[in-house]
């Protein structure tokens, strides 16, 4: 297996310190806009820099590229085609995720990405009925990806990807049928020294909570709330404790439904009062857009101003103090026609993570489920063509691998054990 690896920010640094603990690809080439970051990813597993091009000492697997374009396919593509790349990992913005699936396919690689092309709110009405959906665009061309034999796994990060993966698991073994999957992501997380400092991409993180939320529901299928809507408090383990969760635009209620079967299907954030009103403020200011404006010679778009007069999420691990938890919630029937809960989660400490690996806690728990899925698809235990999802290849391998890298999952079970 020879991978390309788009993106040397939080998650792809991150991605590149998992994967060097492993053995089942023969190489791994991190490449980035910025070549020198590219490099500091790779050079972090030696003792000396790394020259653009060129692997170092520490672990002549993982290679350096020189500046990638990930707004051109044909970039990615020739880049693939100069490496002999068999598998590309997508670990940037989702606003280049067309670009880089499709140069994966023109040069003939297998693609897998942590987020799905970008939605298109409904013209006329937003609130209720959906435009354009997330990975509407990938699923199109899922015909010509099967046609080619090639797969494009999409959404195997953490959210949406491991809890697909749990959705997968509690259909097959906890339940005889379900009446709804609702992912809930909480956290503890303090920053210390800041004010305001998102733990993951602004740019994304914009994108997905101001959107319109997606929910899907059997006879009605996909819908669209209001940003913010039906507000719960949900109990998350490991002394997280409990956090209000609002809806929000995610992959998972766009993945869930095409190869599970339930009545319902949620995304909850647990994102807290003060950032709701932060993200508020700057959809008033018109701050979250993406269109460029003028502001005297230059013409910038206002979410990148945003993005970079925030601190890198990938510099905040040494301030930072709690733990991150993502899952899956799940109600129905037990195999045995009894009413079942349960929570599938996985929680990552991040004192742990950053003595452990140097990460993060949110951008290493990302990072780590895009490489037990190359594992597996190098082992051949996953396989398939066209465009899917998590859930769509079986859950235990995952969840038994992942167990293998150090990292459990836990199960939170309203039946007695």
């Amino acid at each position: 297996m020879r991978i390309l690896l788009v993106g040397a920010g939080g998650v792809g640094s991150a991605v590149v310190s998992i994967a060097a603990r492993r053995d089942f690809f023969e190489t791994m080439v991190v490449a980035d806009y910025d070549q020198a970051r590219a490099a500091r990813a790779v050079a972090a597993l030696g003792a000396g820099p790394a020259a653009v091009g060129s692997a170092t000492g520490g672990d002549r697997r993982f290679v350096a590229a020189g500046s990638v374009d990930a707004s051109s396919a044909e970039a990615v593509a020739a880049l693939c085609r100069e490496h002999r790349i068999t598998h590309v990992l997508n670990a940037v913005d989702p606003r280049f995720v067309m670009p880089i699936f499709e140069g994966a396919y023109r040069a003939g690689a297998d693609y897998l990405d942590m987020a799905m092309s970008l939605s298109t709110p409904h013209a006329d009405r937003p609130h209720d009925e959906c435009g354009v959906k997330l990975g509407d665009d990938q699923f199109a061309v899922a015909d010509d990806w099967a046609a080619a034999g090639r797969l494009a796994l999409v959404g195997i990060g953490v959210e949406p990807g491991l809890s697909d993966v749990f959705a997968r698991y509690a259909a097959d073994q906890l339940f005889s049928s379900i009446d709804e999957i609702g992912v809930r992501d909480g956290a503890n997380l303090v920053v210390d020294g800041y004010d305001f400092a998102p733990s993951f991409s602004i740019w994304t993180t914009i994108e997905e909570c101001l959107n319109p939320p997606v929910i899907w529901e059997s006879g009605r299928g996909w819908y669209t709330t209001a940003p913010f809507s039906e507000p719960e408090v949900f109990d998350f383990p490991d002394g997280i404790g409990p956090v209000e969760c609002v809806n929000v635009e995610h992959e998972e209620v766009l993945l869930i439904p095409r190869w599970v079967t339930a009545r319902r299907v949620t995304f909850k954030y647990g994102l807290g009062t003060e950032f709701i009103e932060v993200l508020k403020t700057l959809h008033k200011l018109g701050l979250d857009s993406t269109r460029p404006v003028r502001a005297g010679k230059v013409e910038v778009s206002p979410r990148d101003v945003v993005a970079a007069c925030l601190p890198d999420p990938a510099t905040l691990g040494d301030r930072m103090r709690g733990k991150t938890c993502a899952g899956t919630w799940v109600t129905g029937l037990s195999p045995a026609g009894e009413p079942r809960e349960v929570y599938l989660y996985h929680v990552v400490d991040n004192e742990w993570s950053m003595a452990e690996y140097g990460h993060q806690a949110v951008v290493w728990q990302t990072a780590i489920n895009p490489v037990v899925a190359l594992e597996l698809l190098a082992a051949g235990t996953w396989s398939g063509t066209g465009v899917l999802g998590p859930e769509a290849l079986p859950a235990q391998p995952y969840l038994d691998l992942l167990t293998a890298y150090g990292s459990p999952w836990g199960l939170r079970d309203s039946l007695p054990s």
